[in-house]
């Protein structure tokens, strides 16, 4: 979502009177909340539907859809699912990723290739713009900040002051999560290099048995914010944070899209096409291994993740430092 951001600000700004609606899973919809270039959002339970007995709210949603009688839908997942809902919308033009992996390029009227095998989802995102005759650059501003917002998060936790850096330990997967221990380590090390620093750990509820073994090394310097930010609470901190040091997870696009220093940890996944965009060239990954990026989400490794476990929180300092001095 926050990687597709960029062809909504394009839109809304070289398409002035346009109207825009985003088609989003409820529990991500906080996100796009108030949000100055979008019209509208409508909603959907993706687990809600997987249930015969919830079907009825599919039609619902769908005839909603159509009532608006869009002239452009375009889709960036390029999943089954919501290309059957932007074709059964049924706008004037269905513009979509060419990807086969689920049949989704078959609904569309547009399908758009990928620029190269390796390319940037953001860039690949970028490239349904230019069928429709809309400029690609990057004058415009990402993510807006929302005041109201910033001023909670300040009121809430004070992160004025001292240099903050945002550690996010969690992952969807197990294997795109750096070692705790890891996590633990770097903390020591830093807070020695520079007494000054805060650290600032965020994810979900399932990151908190992490956050507390990595709050451990320095408890004074250390604020553990797991499950306890909502979506727009975590980007103002991102916000308000130096650096971030981070897995291949959602907030880390999020710190990206802030042009924030990422210092991406990587194992499984490849940077290329889902680094921090801009800065994919600074991402940490071991590439001495015959697996890397296996883009698999368990481990089968003879020596168990490897990849990541391989990456040193000697390392990660000292990129840390640089990124810092710079």
């Amino acid at each position: 979502m926050v990687q597709a951001l960029p062809v909504l600000r394009l839109l809304k700004r070289h398409c002035r009177d346009a109207e825009i609606f985003w088609w989003i899973e409820t529990r991500n919809a906080a996100l796009l909340e108030g949000d100055p270039d979008l019209a509208g959002i409508f909603h959907f339970d993706r687990r809600r539907w997987a249930a015969p007995w919830h079907w009825d709210e599919i039609w619902k949603g769908i005839h909603e859809l159509r009532r608006h009688r869009f002239d452009l839908i375009i889709d960036l997942q390029a999943l089954a699912r919501s290309a059957a809902i932007g074709w059964l919308a049924n706008g004037k033009t269905f513009v979509g990723l060419h990807d086969w992996r689920e049949i989704a390029p078959g609904y569309y009227d547009i399908s758009v290739p990928r620029p190269s095998p390796h390319a940037h989802a953001v860039d690949w995102y970028l490239e349904t713009l230019r069928p429709l005759g809309v400029p690609v650059h990057f004058d415009f501003e990402w993510m807006p900040k929302r005041e109201p917002i910033a001023r909670e998060v300040a009121a809430l936790w004070g992160l004025n002051g001292r240099p903050l850096v945002a550690l996010l330990p969690g992952a969807r997967w197990e294997n795109k999560r750096w070692p705790a221990a890891h996590f633990r380590s770097l903390v020591a090390e830093l807070s020695v290099a520079n007494p000054r620093l805060r650290f600032v750990i965020l994810g979900t509820e399932a990151d908190v048995p992490l956050a507390s073994e990595i709050t451990a090394a320095a408890p004074q310097q250390c604020l553990d914010l797991t499950a306890r930010t909502s979506l727009p609470q975590t980007v103002e901190v991102l916000r308000a944070c130096s650096l971030v040091v981070t897995n291949d997870t959602g907030p880390m696009h999020m710190a990206a899209a802030l042009r924030k220093p990422v210092v991406g940890l990587f194992g499984p996944t490849a940077p290329t096409r889902t680094g921090p965009y801009g800065q994919i060239d600074r991402a940490l990954q071991r590439k001495n291994l015959p697996c890397v990026p296996c883009m698999k989400p368990t481990c089968s490794y003879v020596e168990p993740l490897a990849c990541l476990r391989g990456i040193s929180p000697e390392n990660v300092r000292d990129e840390v430092l640089r990124r810092l001095a710079g």
